[in-house]
């Protein structure tokens, strides 16, 4: 089933409880997105829901709004899972978790590695009603029998087709044995390849499925650009490009951990405040770097394709592939950190000439060809789509 909404109801018509609404008005929210639109009232009666959508379009209120309002006045004890891909998305999702159930009471874990055990077996022990979790450090849990799933009621896979790129399969497959069978459970992800729709058939019982927008479909709301530039020149042309004034926020991805560190050094030389963010940092200092660019005290923040999903910061100016990206939906969910919840934003690609082909592929995908600007003494020629 695909259900399709031309105008959007308000909040209050969604069936949420009341002191949702409140919290909802709190966080500055006046009507929900297509995909909260779609997805909430279907997940409010029980029903197991597959959700696809683009990255940016307000996919974690869609499922933490029905949670919420599930557990309201219900037994202390855990009864919804959300598993998610990284570290990141986890933290952003518990806070969601925070905003929504501001006055609900819920108690939130937030479980992930790179950080000690100790503090979250602490908070398991004092009793959770939700647990927002990545799927190996939740593992570790289980083997210490720190987690009880005897009472969930509610399932959730976030980011599906990122955690199976990820490897998380096994992981999953093993979590899922651990929980009741008869449960509502909810997946979200951007695209829909044939390994989530395994995953789907194998744990989702005759499941309901909204879609906003085609599944490697880039937001609207994003202007792209590709600039053609030597590999050797493309350090110069953002440290150039930098010193405009609108660019304010810029996330810039590299396709390796030692390139963005060496960007970073580059830009640092250059008097351009940046970190770098990718798997080699601690969690301390990801998180640094994080908070950092989400509060405007750094610039520019260089990561690998560990940011490309998850991150949800408000106010990125511009995104800029640094590095062509590999895969079309790579290139999607990169430039969906910008334009998000219906803002807009700029997305520039730095294409080198052995780069051309990774276009070429991205444009035919998107079904259009992307505009070039130019940069003075180089032009490797127009890449349109085939």
């Amino acid at each position: 089933m695909q259900t399709t909404i031309e105008t959007l109801p308000a909040f209050e018509l969604l069936g949420l409880a009341p002191e949702l609404i409140d919290a909802i008005r709190d966080a500055g929210y006046r009507e929900p997105t297509p995909i909260q639109a779609q997805a909430i009232p279907l997940a409010l009666k029980g029903r197991d829901l597959i959700g696809l959508a683009q990255t940016g379009t307000g996919k974690t209120a869609a499922f933490t709004l029905p949670i919420v309002q599930r557990l309201l006045g219900g037994p202390r004890r855990l009864r919804a899972l959300i598993l998610t891909p990284t570290r990141e998305l986890a933290a952003q999702v518990r806070e969601s978790f925070e905003k929504y159930g501001r006055h609900s009471g819920l108690r939130v874990a937030e479980i992930f590695g790179g950080v000690a055990l100790g503090p979250q077996e602490t908070a398991l022990r004092r009793g959770v009603d939700v647990v927002v979790a990545t799927p190996g450090r939740l593992i570790d849990h289980l083997e210490r029998q720190n987690l009880v799933f005897d009472d969930l009621e509610v399932l959730v896979l976030d980011e599906a087709d990122r955690m199976l790129d990820m490897g998380f399969a096994p992981q999953i497959n093993q979590i899922v044995r651990e929980v009741p069978p008869y449960r509502q459970t909810l997946l979200f992800s951007a695209t829909m390849p044939p390994e989530v729709e395994a995953l789907a058939r194998k744990y989702l019982r005759k499941p309901l499925v909204v879609q906003v927008g085609l599944r490697t479909q880039a937001v609207d709301t994003v202007a792209h650009a590709v600039y053609p530039v030597p590999r050797e020149r493309k350090s110069a042309l953002l440290a150039e490009l930098l010193k405009r004034p609108e660019m304010d926020s810029v996330l810039v991805f590299t396709r390796t951990k030692h390139g963005a560190d060496r960007l970073v050094r580059h830009l640092e030389r250059a008097g351009i405040e940046a970190s770098a963010m990718h798997a080699d940092k601690t969690q301390s200092q990801r998180m640094q770097a994080l908070e950092g660019f989400r509060e405007g005290k750094i610039r520019v923040l260089v990561a690998t394709d560990i940011a490309q999903r998850g991150l949800d910061i408000a106010g990125i100016s511009h995104v800029i592939n640094y590095d062509v990206p590999q895969r079309p939906e790579d290139y999607v969910h990169r430039i969906g950190r910008t334009g998000r919840a219906a803002a807009t934003g700029d997305a520039f690609t730095f294409m080198s000439p052995d780069e051309i082909g990774m276009v070429r592929t991205i444009e035919r995908v998107l079904g259009t060809p992307i505009p070039r600007i130019s940069v003075p003494g180089y032009d490797f020629g127009t890449v349109a789509a085939d």
